[in-house]
C-alpha cells in the first residue's frame, strides 16, 4: 500500500493533504495502516522530519516537548493512550550501538516508533513497518510518500 500526502507549512501550523487537496488528520494516517506501530522517516537533513514527528505527537495529545533526540537517540512522549519512542539514528556508528541501546525491545514494544534517519537500524525492524518519505518542494511544501508492504 502506498500513499501520497503533502506537508504544508504556514504561518497557521501544519496540515497534511491529499494529492486532491483534501486535508487528511493524523488519525486518519494512522488508521490507514492499523495495527502498524512503526514508522521509518526518510528526508534530507531539512526536509522536516522532526518538525512532522512533533506534529504527529501533537495531534495525537503528546502535551511534552518534542523534539529531535539527536544526542539522546531515544526521546520517550506520553499521550492519553500510547507511549512514543521517537528515535533519531543519525549519530549511530553502526547496528551494535542500536542493539547496545535496546532498539529491539522498543520496536517490538507494540508502542508507537517513530524513527529519523533509520538506514542503520533497517535490519532490526519489523517487516510491516511503514515507510515515510520526505521530498522537499519548496520552503512551505513537502511531499510525503508513505508505504508500507
Amino acid at each position: 500500500m502506498e500513499k501520497v500526502f503533502y506537508i504544508l507549512n504556514s504561518a497557521k501550523g501544519i496540515s497534511l493533504q491529499t494529492e486532491r487537496g483534501e486535508l487528511v488528520s493524523v488519525n486518519a494516517l494512522l488508521d490507514m495502516f492499523t495495527g502498524r506501530r512503526v514508522f521509518a522517516f526518510y528526508g534530507q537533513m531539512g526536509a522536516g522530519k522532526t518538525t512532522f514527528i512533533k506534529y504527529i505527537c501533537e495531534q495525537m495529545g503528546v502535551e511534552d516537548v518534542v523534539n529531535s533526540p539527536t544526542f539522546a537517540i531515544v526521546n520517550v512522549y506520553q499521550c492519553a493512550e500510547d507511549t512514543i519512542y521517537h528515535f533519531d539514528c543519525y549519530r549511530l556508528k553502526n547496528l551494535q550501538e542500536a542493539m547496545d541501546l535496546g532498539a529491539e525491545e522498543y520496536l517490538y514494544s507494540g508502542q508507537y516508533c517513530f524513527i529519523e534517519w533509520p538506514d542503520i537500524i533497517e535490519p532490526l525492524l519489523p517487516q510491516d513497518y511503514v515507510s515515510v518519505r520526505i521530498e522537499v518542494l519548496d520552503d512551505e511544501r513537502r511531499r510525503c510518500v508513505v508505504s508500507a508492504l
